[in-house]
């Protein structure tokens, strides 16, 4: 099962959902459903962006309304992502994450680094990000000359094998801060990234036809 989060960030491109998921606004976030036609299930937040009358509207569509006071220890995505995380949910995307202000923007850039056990992507528009854990392989898939960066965050990683990228590493290592693992270039369709420690972040861009 997996959930769509929409945050209040900048939505690049409508949102298109799958069969089965579950759509999660983050307070402002119900304008890029809405604008997209279409109904969240969940609206949670501290409302600070919304007018009483869209609350009752989406209340009265059957959306579950969870309300948080204004002064609180988190934000309206980290709630969000905290509330699907009950919801025995496999996987979460996370949409409009991105955004003007850049302490919010580099927060939300974190966020899923609190729950590793759960796939946890970031998209926008045609960028995504992926987070890949010690010991942890993921598969990544494009077209060729797509742009797939590694950025490793939270200190230096090791062990790191790619395959099917045009600048292979065989158990390198990426130092926190440095810049060696930016724009590289997937070869075909298909190309996979393995680190053996540290975290990295996998930012894929697909070229625009």
């Amino acid at each position: 099962m997996r959930a769509i989060i929409v945050a209040n960030g900048i939505l690049v491109k409508p949102l298109v959902l799958k069969e089965g998921d579950i759509l999660i606004a983050a307070d402002g976030g119900v304008r890029h459903c809405l604008d997209s036609g279409l109904q969240p299930s969940i609206v949670i937040g501290d409302f600070d962006s919304l007018e009483n009358s869209d609350i009752t509207v989406l209340e009265n569509r059957g959306a579950e309304i969870i309300r948080y006071p204004r002064r609180k220890d988190f934000t309206d995505l980290e709630l969000a992502i905290n509330h699907a995380t009950g919801l025995g949910i496999d996987e979460i995307v996370i949409v409009a994450a991105l955004g003007a202000r850049w302490d919010q923007t580099i927060a939300n850039f974190l966020l899923p680094t609190l729950l590793p056990s759960i796939k946890i992507t970031l998209l926008d528009g045609p960028q995504e990000i992926h987070y890949i854990y010690s010991g942890e392989k993921i598969e990544i898939t494009g077209q060729q000359g797509d742009i797939v960066s590694l950025i490793p965050i939270g200190g230096e990683a090791w062990g790191i094998t790619t395959e099917g990228l045009e600048y292979p590493l065989k158990d390198g290592r990426l130092p926190f801060g440095g810049t060696r693992g930016l724009s590289n270039v997937l070869l075909n369709e298909h190309g996979s990234i393995f680190t053996k420690g540290g975290i990295l972040l996998c930012t894929v861009i697909h070229q625009q036809k």
